[in-house]
């Protein structure tokens, strides 16, 4: 099972329309979960990384592999990503992705994570992020299991 815990609401319908095109196809090879949390608004940006790792803790499960995404983790291509998870898999049935909020990610949730990926050095958009994580782990999928998708 796949799980992605992020921060915030989508709101732009055709952002909805693409995440719910890829849960679709992702859900033909496994299971997976949404959970969207709030983002915080408080003034304090520490007071709001402290609220939001809170509230990202309260949905990890320690059995699973974490993995969260940041600008300074490791990049990887699409192939090392499916060989990766391939490989987790064997060990951990689950498999927890964390987006963080805009801010970033608590220093407790940093030090829970099995592993720090980076999809790239530019910075995304939180929504628009969560539509390009759900088309890699599709990808993922595909060539896992020896299918075509486009390049």
């Amino acid at each position: 099972m796949i799980k992605i815990i992020c921060i915030g609401k989508i709101k732009e319908q055709y952002l909805k329309n693409a995440i719910d095109d890829y849960l679709k196809r992702i859900r033909r090879y496994t299971n997976i979960k949404v959970i969207e949390l709030q983002d915080e608004s408080f003034s304090d940006l520490s007071k709001i990384i402290k609220t939001e790792g809170e509230n990202i803790l309260r949905y990890i499960n320690k059995k699973d592999y974490i993995i969260t995404l940041e600008i300074n983790g490791e990049e990887i291509s699409s192939l090392e990503l499916a060989k990766k998870l391939n490989n987790i898999n064997i060990e951990y049935p689950n498999i927890t992705f964390i987006i963080g909020g805009s801010y970033g990610i608590s220093k407790e949730v940093y030090d829970i994570a099995n592993y720090h990926l980076s999809f790239s050095k530019l910075t995304f958009p939180h929504q628009l992020f969560r539509v390009i994580l759900l088309e890699q782990i599709y990808r993922v999928y595909k060539i896992n299991n020896n299918e075509s998708y486009h390049k």
